[in-house]
């Protein structure tokens, strides 16, 4: 049996995916993490073979603390579960360590072969990610939505989270979202930076 582990802080993804791979042959879920803080204190007592991150989570960038775990545990054996089809986030996923890139939305057949060949030690990508890697024109598009452009703009005149949740009529949390996404996006160390390469990148004037 194949362990698994996954971190991923929506609870219903987790419990799906949990039921998939339990009720194959091949594999098992030994434990599961809704933050990047009690996956560090879990690993430290039981280190599974393959561990599936996501990478926008509440505490941390999982592409981030991909890198900080290969350090510690190089054999293990890690693919990104993610909604992010952005080139650069799979490049930077794969670079930091990973071993696979699977979006959310992959069939359960995908998702499952995606953990057979990872726990071979071979490389796996959905069909979707390994066509954006292999297509030059992707390298340097980022792909932002038209709210997070807005979010975006407004961030860099200068608005708090509480003014555009006004603007939007949405709940403070839900721009705290979109920021949050858009440093995984732009591969910001911070908000200034990600302003910055809103402006490089034209996605705001």
């Amino acid at each position: 049996m194949i362990n698994i582990q996954i971190v991923d802080d929506h609870k219903m993804v987790v419990e799906s995916l949990s039921k998939l791979i339990n009720e194959s042959s091949e594999a098992q879920v030994t434990a599961v993490y809704y933050d990047l803080k009690s996956c560090r204190a879990g690993l430290e007592q039981i280190c599974p073979d393959i561990l599936l991150l996501d990478i926008g989570l509440p505490d941390g960038d999982g592409t981030d603390f991909c890198s900080e775990i290969k350090k510690v545990y190089p054999r293990l054996k890690i693919i990104m579960l993610t909604t992010y089809k952005e080139f650069s986030i799979a490049k930077r996923s794969l670079h930091n360590g990973a071993l696979g890139y699977i979006l959310k939305n992959a069939e359960s057949e995908e998702m499952l072969a995606g953990i057979e060949t990872v726990s071979k030690g071979k490389q796996f990508l959905c069909e979707e990610i390994d066509i954006i890697l292999k297509s030059k024109r992707y390298e340097d598009v980022v792909w932002l939505s038209s709210r997070e452009k807005e979010v975006l703009k407004y961030i860099a005149e200068g608005y708090t989270n509480k003014d555009i949740a006004a603007f939007f009529c949405r709940e403070e949390e839900t721009i705290k979202t979109h920021r949050k996404n858009l440093l995984i996006k732009l591969n910001a160390r911070n908000t200034p930076e990600a302003v910055k390469k809103g402006y490089d990148m034209k996605l705001i004037w």
